[in-house]
């Protein structure tokens, strides 16, 4: 899949690998490299939000931060407008990161403890030298309105504040130099679920006012569904599926995307619900000598003598539908997963 679609396209990803050396499993043998991304492409276009999902070791997060330029990049190509984010070092490097901010996963361990809440906001505006001081306190001011905070809570430090109010100033600190894209890192993962859905609800809404670009990374397929227009499930490195968010969730292909909607609790009156969670048996194969074939093989419920021979391409099933899988079916133009889930 080609990651250069039309000029609406605001950030572009293609071949991306992020491979770290670990040195020698031992005497006389080679230096082990851990292939954490290998080979994935995709791209986001303006004012929308991909989310990229997968469990824990999946390479999503590694990927967010290769995009940041946080991570250091072994090969491929990353493109941001006209930007080409990979070839870009020292002050043109720090002068693009006013294009493209992160939100971290941690309200709690993000932010400075003894720093003031205005200050951690005002921060980026000090380091990137963006107007003069009178109006960088008037952007914090305006920051801290648009996330919800009062303006005398400029003054207090984090450990004054919930874990929701830790996220809006993360948030309000992300968004101080006017960004583009907004990497988003599992930003509601770590607070209570009544909060969750006042955060998700204050992206929607900021990226509806400001025109912004999210890259979404989640575990969570639930809060997925809430906030992204497209989805792409990684698996040990790769993309094993890409789809617009409807046609994801109304009839996932992968056998592993099956594997996570069916872990999806539902309540009656919603989408149909799993009358049995598929569970898979066994651990992914170790990022340092992956399979030549297919990745998720030794764990797949369907998994035949070919897909462990070779590796397959990620496919065009359906129109915008992407799927890494030589088993989905094309039926009368329709794609057939080769797993289904069981409804009640």
């Amino acid at each position: 899949m080609s990651a250069i679609e039309p000029t609406d396209t605001l950030i572009s990803v293609d071949d991306l690998k992020v491979h770290f050396p670990r040195g020698r499993a031992g005497w006389g043998k080679p230096a082990e490299v851990v292939k954490a991304v290998d080979g994935v492409s995709f791209s986001i276009r303006r004012g929308t939000t991909l989310a990229l999902v997968g469990e824990s070791g999946s390479g999503k997060t590694t990927t967010a931060l290769a995009v940041m330029r946080l991570s250091p990049i072994t090969a491929g190509r990353m493109q941001l407008g006209d930007t080409d984010l990979g070839a870009l070092q020292g002050e043109a490097l720090r002068q693009a990161r006013t294009r493209m901010q992160i939100i971290f996963q941690d309200p709690f361990s993000s932010l400075n403890p003894r720093e003031r809440a205005g200050a951690a906001v005002r921060a980026p505006l000090d380091l990137m030298k963006v107007g003069t001081p009178a109006e960088r306190t008037q952007r914090v001011a305006e920051l801290f309105e648009a996330v919800g905070l009062r303006p005398e809570q400029q003054h207090l430090f984090p450990h004054q504040f919930s874990g929701g109010q830790r996220q809006r100033i993360n948030i309000a600190r992300a968004l101080a130099t006017q960004p583009e894209l907004v990497v988003c890192d599992e930003p509601v993962s770590a607070l209570d679920i009544a909060i969750r859905a006042q955060i998700l609800n204050l992206l929607a809404r900021l990226q509806r006012e400001l025109g912004l670009t999210y890259l979404f990374i989640s575990h969570d397929m639930a809060v997925v569904e809430h906030i992204c227009d497209d989805i792409a499930v990684m698996y040990l490195g790769q993309i094993v599926e890409r789809a617009p968010r409807k046609s994801f969730f109304a009839r996932p292909l992968h056998p592993y995307s099956v594997a996570l909607m069916s872990a999806v609790p539902t309540v009656s009156g919603g989408r149909q619900r799993a009358a049995g969670r598929i569970k898979l048996t066994g651990d992914p194969p170790s990022p340092i000598n992956p399979p030549a074939g297919c990745r998720f093989a030794g764990r797949c419920p369907v998994v035949e003598p070919a897909c462990i021979a070779e590796l397959p391409p990620l496919r065009e099933a359906a129109p915008g539908h992407w799927v890494r899988c030589r088993r989905v079916e094309i039926v009368d133009g329709v794609p057939v997963p080769p797993l289904q889930m069981r409804t009640a």
